[in-house]
């Protein structure tokens, strides 16, 4: 008898990787990776997962979107007084993954996390649509609510108040995860899959190396 979770199955065969292939740094690597996934037209190839742990080690994980990356990290804005947001503040360590299927590609990102400034966190916020302040504006993400008509009659009522922009709530602002270790995974015919890791040394160079599947 056939199990229908069990047997749920499909090869992998879109491309291989290999350390001579690789770029010598991974944010080019990454670069080369997500720009392909957008050649492709992948649908939300800024999704990523965001695994933290809070102070019991209690991890969760949820999608959030890159909002932006450069040399110094990934970047990424929430409410502070969220679920996320209050595990990071007591325990500042964090990976990413993104998963883009139709490239059968996996990229886990490891490190510390710090908090953008509000600065920066205004010119993002001020950057979205009315709609999307006005739900930042409206929420305490991820505390309890009677129901859904009372939240969205918060809504309506932040929307008739402010009708240009709306405030940003001193609570939500940026995150930056700056980056320990990468590994890339592309997925291999009979799971045989391409792993490789990089993580810094002692001099704070990268060093890659292969990992078994």
């Amino acid at each position: 008898m056939t199990d229908p979770i069990r047997d749920v199955r499909r090869e992998y065969k879109y491309a291989t990787l290999s350390r001579t292939d690789v770029a010598k740094d991974p944010l080019d690597q990454f670069r080369r990776w997500i720009g392909e996934a957008e050649t492709a037209e992948i649908q939300d190839v800024t999704a990523m997962a965001l695994a933290t742990s809070d102070a019991q080690g209690q991890p969760t994980v949820r999608i959030v979107l890159l909002k932006g990356f450069d040399e110094t990290g990934f970047s990424w804005f929430s409410d502070g007084g969220s679920e996320k947001g209050l595990a990071l503040a007591a325990n500042p360590r964090a990976e990413l993954l993104f998963h883009w299927r139709e490239l059968d590609r996996q990229i886990r990102i490891r490190g510390s996390v710090v908090s953008l400034s509000a600065v920066e966190a205004d010119t993002y916020f001020y950057s979205r649509p009315l709609a999307s302040q006005l739900a930042a504006a409206t929420s305490q993400q991820s505390r309890p609510v009677a129901s859904r008509d009372a939240l969205e009659q918060r809504y309506k009522e932040l929307a008739t108040e402010h009708t240009d922009s709306a405030p940003r709530p001193p609570a939500w602002g940026g995150f930056k995860l700056q980056p320990q270790a990468y590994e890339f995974w592309q997925g291999r015919e009979g799971r045989l899959h391409d792993r490789l890791q990089f993580k810094r040394d002692a001099g704070q160079q990268w060093q890659v190396q292969r990992l078994q599947p």
